[in-house]
């Protein structure tokens, strides 16, 4: 990796990040050096997975209960063997940057840096984050504009050295839909300019997200609270907890565009985000949730889940269950065991509406329309 003198001073010589020294925002001369200084020195990171490899993570008891499951590994290994790869993911649950790269080094790829939200890097967990995984904490939502070009010009300079992962939603969906991508990353990381990188779409879905109850309750997410508060209701949460993580890699896409324009970016993005919703991984839990009625007997949610089935199987979508009856076995006992539903004499009742609406929206980017449920 390059030093961070040399990073910085790279960054200092960009066009963008001149022209904000030169006073391009109001601000200039020292006063405009010393923010974008301050801010080089927030974003800082340096990877060392030897070390990573050999500790244990703060998150392992949670992580031991999530099984890894990756698919189209292929993809991965040779994008990373042909050049830089920018890896875009969708976003579902605070384990999901430790699951993808986890899948990543395990399988012996080479591991990029992380993109994460600035409020995982609070205590010890933000000192590992910082100097050994080599995630960078990032401000989501702020319009400073002296942050955003160094922000840019930074990611810029370490996709010389590194790939890097991150989440175009920005944070975690709250519904349970892929959301409407943001481009500042992606913007920043094309301006690398590396000749010989891609973008590689990458889903992830789980059988049941950690925080499912937490995420469905707010549904909209209106504050940023400290993650070690919510790294206790992530521990809460996972009393019980099972649940198997599927790591899905798309085709590379080749970066064809003027990364200067930016209806061309968002173009770009949301083919990007297109990709990643097919393929994400269409799980049983997430079926019998669009199948689902209010109160309903096994034997007719068996018949719509057949119908949710080969209404996803025409659209292409990655099943991961190939009838009712599959979708049936593989989600009835999980969302049970989860509170979401319960089962008596042959037919099943909702329990908790609002996560089984959670687990509805995951897949409505798949689906014609919402779907008409009454629950």
């Amino acid at each position: 990796m390059a030093t961070l003198d040399e990073i910085t001073e790279a960054v200092l010589s960009r066009q963008e990040v001149a022209r904000y020294i030169e006073g391009s925002h109001g601000e200039s001369g020292g006063v405009a050096r010393k923010r974008i200084r301050g801010y080089l020195e927030e974003l800082r990171t340096t990877q060392r997975y030897p070390f990573y490899r050999a500790l244990k993570h703060p998150l392992y008891p949670i992580l031991r209960k999530i099984e890894r499951i990756p698919e189209h590994l292929d993809a991965a290994r040779a994008a990373t063997r042909a050049g830089r790869v920018i890896y875009a993911s969708n976003h579902k649950s605070h384990t999901d940057y430790l699951v993808e790269l986890l899948v990543l080094d395990e399988n012996g790829v080479r591991p990029p840096i992380v993109a994460a939200g600035i409020n995982l890097f609070g205590g010890p967990l933000g000192l590992l984050h910082k100097h050994v995984t080599g995630a960078i904490p990032i401000r989501r939502n702020t319009r400073d504009p002296g942050y955003l070009i160094t922000l840019k010009a930074y990611v810029a300079e370490l996709l010389r050295k590194h790939d890097l992962f991150f989440y175009p939603e920005g944070g975690r969906s709250y519904s349970g839909e892929i959301k409407s991508p943001k481009t500042g990353l992606m913007h920043a990381a094309l301006q690398a300019e590396h000749q010989h990188m891609v973008v590689l779409p990458t889903a992830v879905a789980y059988d049941l997200v950690l925080e499912d109850h937490v995420l469905a309750r707010q549904r909209v997410k209106r504050t940023q609270r400290p993650f070690s508060r919510e790294l206790a209701e992530m521990v809460r949460c996972a009393v019980g907890y099972r649940s198997r993580a599927f790591v899905t890699f798309g085709k590379p896409i080749t970066i064809d565009i003027d990364a200067s324009s930016r209806s061309e970016v968002m173009d770009f993005t949301h083919a990007v985000m297109d990709a990643v919703g097919r393929l994400y991984k269409v799980l049983p839990t997430a079926v019998i949730a669009n199948a689902l009625r209010p109160s309903i007997t096994l034997h007719d949610l068996e018949g719509r889940a057949d119908a949710v089935i080969d209404t996803l199987r025409a659209r292409g979508a990655n099943l991961g269950a190939q009838s009712g009856a599959e979708a049936l076995d593989g989600a009835i006992e999980l969302l049970e065991a989860r509170g979401i539903l319960v089962v008596e004499d042959g037919r099943v009742r909702v329990r908790d509406r609002n996560v089984l609406r959670y687990y509805t929206r995951t897949l409505e980017h798949l689906l014609a329309s919402p779907s008409p449920h009454t629950h």
